[in-house]
């Protein structure tokens, strides 16, 4: 029973990081389009969407930091590994990477930096889907 609850729990953690993973290029690319409009409106929207991905930053680190700490517990306390073990948590080292280019993207806006064009965050926010597909795939199948 504890080795299926702190498996949830994992699993509750994790999909809540990756909802940030997902969400943070997103309001990014919002971020972009709002533009630097001189309108007291615009700067609203522009202010709004910075502040939401501060938070979502601020909450996508907590929620990562959790769902280590049990997998943590599932390596540590049940034995759950094995090769493909490592080659997950170097595919979830590369999403954790993502995320912190990402929060630095958005931290670099606050301080005047340009961000690249929507175009390009939206092809770079669609690049973490094909790393959890791996992920996923290396927990369902342990190929090895």
């Amino acid at each position: 029973m504890a080795y299926l609850l702190t498996k949830t729990a994992h699993l509750v953690f994790v999909i809540a990081w990756m909802a940030t993973v997902f969400y943070l290029p997103r309001i990014l690319v919002n971020i972009v389009e709002a533009g630097e409009g001189a309108s007291a409106e615009e700067r609203a929207v522009r202010a709004r969407l910075l502040l939401m991905g501060q938070r979502l930053y601020r909450f996508g680190h907590v929620m990562f930091g959790i769902a280590v700490l049990f997998g943590g517990v599932l390596w540590l306390k049940f034995g759950i590994g094995g090769a493909w073990l490592h080659a997950k948590l170097l595919l979830v080292a590369v999403l954790l990477a993502y995320f912190i280019v990402s929060g630095r993207w958005l931290k670099g806006v606050v301080t005047g930096r340009r961000l690249p064009s929507a175009t390009t965050l939206r092809w770079f926010n669609e690049a973490p889907v094909l790393v959890l597909f791996a992920v996923v795939y290396l927990v369902l199948a342990k190929p090895f």
